[in-house]
């Protein structure tokens, strides 16, 4: 995690301070596609709660955006997101799982911009982290699995003026993660599913919202 930082620290360092920077944040849902981690918890653990094809998750971001021309930009995007998901199972006990994953991404964007409004589309690519706790029925205590892999998005992005260099902000993402088998620190993998070791390689969908400063 910290050499990805300083690789983005470094890029960044190169960048002309008088140009337009713009910074966002805000939060947003994604509607994500994993087959492999639903199977693997409607077979085993769901109990009646079954997983959906796509799930919901909670997310947040913080993005800075560096102007190149009229048209063109480049930024460095943080996204985190969650999941939760826990049911009783058969009397035993309480079924728990949860994971965090942060998503730095480096976007490229096509740039339209008018007085009050900026429209955005680009894409872009970054690593993958990880962290992933379950927690058996059977168990009291958690297990921890992590996994780092790369993820790839495309994105549609819009800006309009609520006063001065304010704005507020929607987007829209598309998402494809590729994250691979989460492991243990014994290097064991979260479950069987099909003979096969369950993986959280994932296509989203993501709804954002948030406030835009444009300096």
């Amino acid at each position: 995690m910290k050499k990805i930082l300083l690789i983005f620290a470094i890029l960044f360092g190169f960048i002309n301070l008088n140009a337009q920077i713009d910074a966002a944040a805000g939060m947003g849902i994604s509607f994500v596609n994993n087959s492999s981690l639903k199977d693997y918890i409607n077979i085993n653990f769901a109990a009646g709660d079954n997983l959906s094809t796509f799930y919901s998750t909670v997310e947040g971001f913080a993005e800075v955006d560096y102007t190149i021309n009229n048209t063109f930009q480049i930024g460095l995007d943080y996204s985190y997101q969650y999941f939760s998901y826990n049911t009783s199972y058969g009397g035993i006990g309480q079924y728990d799982l949860s994971y965090a994953l942060h998503k730095p991404s480096l976007i490229a964007y096509y740039v339209i911009a008018g007085a009050g409004y900026k429209f955005k589309f680009g894409g872009g690519v970054g690593p993958r982290l990880l962290s992933l706790d379950e927690k058996l029925p059977s168990s009291v205590n958690s297990l921890n699995y992590s996994k780092t892999g790369f993820g790839l998005l495309g994105r549609i992005q819009g800006h309009t003026l609520l006063g001065g260099n304010v704005y507020a902000n929607v987007g829209l993402d598309l998402r494809y993660d590729s994250v691979g088998q989460p492991e243990d620190k014994n290097g064991n993998t979260l479950g069987q599913v099909s003979n096969q070791s369950v993986d959280l390689n994932s296509l989203s969908v993501s709804i954002r919202i948030g406030i835009s400063y444009f300096f």
